[in-house]
């Protein structure tokens, strides 16, 4: 396994991409890359560049997610904003004190994300409240803190999250739609569900009906791909391409862009957003 020593930012290849699609008037998804750190950043100092080092900030965990905001005009896209917002803010408050629960209470990391969403949940029910029930605020979210060796997923909705390991492409997350219901309950093939009306139905999202988080803890590697995306993605790329791009990826960023134009190519009927990243080892380590 990849050990207890933590990946610097400099061997994290991360990116990120979001386009309105082919067909939609706007764009509703957001996303966020990024990293939670503990330590200091250098402006200008008269210290060497080799003592410098003890200032530089250390690297604590990768933070990304993607939300696909629901409800076309009537607040999709401010929900998807909102609830990005709101994670990033309420996982960076906590994180400390998780972290040092952790040792004793195995579910800290679990519980905080867990809350998180039901705390953003609410949070977008008195946004609709307060706007005389006139619009809906709700939103898909796939957030991805990554721990090291260890990484929590936090799911509500369809956006979903694939982990490229030893060849080998994972669905790590499960749709939350009614579809996927009727699948687990045998009257559907996954085959025919996926191209059913009720695919595109939720079952839980945030500022929905019903929202009901699951949190997934996996392990990492170095090397190991993971891929966080919208239905935009899904809809039009089936998982053997997203294998192959993955399998094949030069860098983050130039899979983001092939995935999203694969999407684009097939029709691009939905926003599309992509969020590729890897922990990779250092020259010599």
């Amino acid at each position: 396994m990849g050990g207890l020593i933590r990946p610097k930012f400099s061997q994290i290849d991360a990116w990120g991409l979001t386009h309105r699609g082919m067909v939609r008037e706007d764009n509703q998804d957001h996303f966020f890359v990024g990293a939670l750190a503990r330590g200091v950043t250098v402006d200008a100092t008269s210290i060497d560049e080799q003592g410098r080092s003890v200032l530089h900030a250390e690297r604590l965990a990768s933070l990304a997610m993607v939300a696909d905001g629901v409800g076309g005009r009537r607040g999709g896209e401010e929900a998807a904003r909102t609830a990005v917002q709101e994670l990033i803010s309420r996982v960076s408050e906590s994180f400390h004190d998780a972290e040092h629960d952790q040792s004793e209470d195995p579910e800290a990391f679990s519980r905080l994300l867990h809350d998180a969403a039901l705390a953003c949940h609410e949070s977008l029910l008195q946004k609709a409240e307060r706007a005389g029930g006139e619009r809906k605020f709700s939103t898909t979210l796939t957030l991805f803190l990554g721990l090291w060796p260890e990484a929590y997923l936090l799911q509500v909705g369809d956006s979903r999250c694939y982990i490229l390991r030893d060849g080998e492409l994972t669905q790590i997350t499960r749709d939350q739609t009614l579809a996927q219901v009727l699948v687990d309950q045998g009257s559907l093939t996954q085959t025919v569900a996926n191209k059913s009306r009720w695919a595109d139905v939720l079952s839980s999202s945030i500022g929905g009906d019903e929202a009901a988080p699951v949190v997934t803890r996996v392990t990492r590697d170095w090397g190991n791909v993971v891929l966080l995306c919208s239905d935009g993605l899904t809809k039009h790329v089936s998982d053997e391409q997203i294998k192959s791009r993955l399998s094949s990826m030069s860098d983050a960023r130039s899979s983001c862009e092939l995935l999203v134009q694969d999407a684009l190519d097939d029709g691009g009927t939905d926003n599309v957003t992509v969020i590729v990243g890897r922990a990779m080892r250092s020259d010599g380590l």
